[in-house]
């Protein structure tokens, strides 16, 4: 059994320069992994004015979001080894200045191919800068109620992150338009590059080498594995491209595996699974990631296009969630010296599971008050919960130089679970609604006049309510599915994550003779 992570000489160090100059430290990081989260959600709700703006199809829209996601998580592990070897402050700033750059090219492009260069130029600087901003709460702050309280700060804004991007995603393309969600960051960005130096010490570097192979061959092997699920929601499970997409994807991903257990500093150390509680963890992670993307991405569908929420209100619609979010997170991180992380693992991931079960419930007839805010709060209550239990678990017995690849590998099963777990909620989202489909167009047949008739064979596409139909089918499917990958965590919590009594005196700030 693993104990929790001892300090390093840099967390005593910034232990005593008091309290001041670590609030500071933390509001650097915490913005920078605001910036980075935000990003994932904040362009869903500008993709319509994107599309008419760039002439984007329905089909390559969707990688508007997957270049930033995908480059994002399969870059995370090697960022955070990049931090390991060169320096954590320095490679940060580096991170957050390309994350600028890319975003400041993204709200000036031209056309579809400039957008998404930029978008996946934006994962590759959020890739470099999120992983090192987990290492930097690690050696800044020193263990026990202190780091805790960080990484309760940390995991809050990780996890609430997605909804605070609808909200101002909503606000400036109403006010403004569709360029600003991608403009905001160059502000925001510059500020944390200048604060950095003055609140944030350099950690040590350590000697060692970029494993590149490594990185290019996990990325590919999700980028195909991601694309396979999409292919298969919109062309099914037979089409000759989808079965070439999953087999390359298998392929390339086992060779990522055999180039990590040659590798003599991989990216992904894989001893860092024979830890029960860390695999367990980026099990649950896993699991979770996909619930949270598919809550986000499907609730948005349904406000706007059956609610019929403005883009504004549907941010606003979201706002709650990261107050409940923060709540959840602030009481796992006050009770946590006293119960340890497993109970609120267990915990959060049942009332995830109890929200989403709640949302498979909706339909044409549901309103915001009575069927979506409820079981929203319920499932953020959840989130909050694991996040800062899940963060504070992944960095255990991990020894400084394997910090990085740590926390790095903890984002990366965020943001691989998310595209992966997402990809599969569409799939089961194409399925039921093609399935409603068959049926709501024979009824929409017998009922339409001559002149919608005329217009259904010209789009091919059924009017309101046949539409609202087909939709939340398709998204009562999703969140059933979104449940399943829920309890799968729950279960892996109750199975897997085993806390000792010493480990619980660490996270008091008490030593423990002996412990590793």
């Amino acid at each position: 059994m693993s104990s929790l992570p001892q300090p390093t000489s840099a967390s005593r160090t910034t232990a005593r320069q008091g309290g001041g100059g670590n609030a500071m430290a933390l509001l650097v990081i915490a913005s920078c992994q605001l910036m980075v989260v935000l990003d994932i959600t904040i362009v869903n709700i500008a993709l319509p004015d994107i599309q008419r703006a760039l002439d984007f199809s329905t089909t390559s829209l969707a990688w508007v979001v997957n270049a930033y996601t995908l480059t994002f998580g399969g870059l995370l592990l090697l960022g955070g080894r990049v931090g390991d070897i060169l320096g954590r402050r320095r490679v940060f700033i580096f991170g957050v200045l390309l994350f600028v750059l890319a975003s400041l090219l993204g709200g000036l492009a031209q056309n579809e191919a400039q957008l998404l260069a930029a978008r996946a130029l934006q994962g590759v600087g959020g890739a470099i800068a999120s992983p090192t901003a987990l290492s930097l709460v690690s050696t800044t702050f020193p263990e026990g109620p202190e780091r805790n309280r960080a990484f309760g700060v940390f995991a809050a804004v990780s996890a609430g992150g997605g909804a605070i991007g609808l909200l101002a995603g909503g606000i400036l393309v109403e006010w403004l338009n569709w360029r600003w969600v991608l403009f905001v960051n160059v502000p925001i960005g510059l500020l944390i590059a200048l604060a950095t130096p003055r609140f944030i010490k350099e950690s040590e570097r350590h000697p060692g080498h970029f494993d590149i192979a490594g990185a290019l061959t996990s990325t590919v092997g999700m980028v195909l594995l991601v694309y396979g699920f999409i292919r298969a929601a919109q062309e099914g499970w037979r089409d000759t491209l989808t079965i070439a997409s999953f087999v390359a994807a298998v392929v390339v991903l086992a060779v990522f595996i055999l180039i990590e257990r040659r590798s003599r500093q991989p990216i992904t150390p894989l001893h860092m699974f024979a830890d029960r509680n860390r695999a367990g963890t980026y099990g649950i992670m896993l699991c979770l990631a996909a619930a949270i993307f598919g809550m986000f991405f499907f609730l948005t569908l349904f406000v706007q296009n059956v609610l019929g929420f403005s883009p504004l209100a549907a941010g606003f619609a979201f706002l709650p969630v990261s107050a409940v979010i923060a709540v959840g997170a602030g009481l796992a991180s006050r009770f946590l010296p006293t119960y340890g992380p497993k109970p609120f693992m267990v915990v959060g991931a049942i009332l995830a599971a109890g929200g989403l079960s709640w949302l498979t419930l909706t339909d044409v007839h549901s309103t915001y008050a009575g069927s979506v805010l409820g079981p929203m709060l319920v499932f953020s209550l959840g989130m909050g919960m694991e996040f800062v239990s899940l963060t504070l678990m992944a960095l255990s017995n991990v020894s400084p130089l394997e910090t990085g690849a740590a926390s790095g590998l903890l984002n990366a099963t965020q943001q691989v679970g998310g595209s992966l777990g997402l990809s599969i909620l569409v799939t089961m989202f194409g399925t039921a609604s093609r399935n409603e489909a068959t049926k709501q167009v024979s009824d929409f047949l017998a009922q339409a006049t001559p002149a919608e008739r005329l217009n259904f064979r010209r789009t091919g596409q059924l009017p309101a309510p046949w539409s609202d139909e087909v939709l939340t089918a398709g998204v009562s499917a999703a969140f059933v599915m979104a449940a399943i990958f829920t309890v799968l965590a729950a279960l892996i919590a109750i199975v897997v994550i085993q806390v000792r009594p010493s480990d619980l005196e660490r996270l008091k700030g008490d030593t423990v003779p002996g412990g590793g």
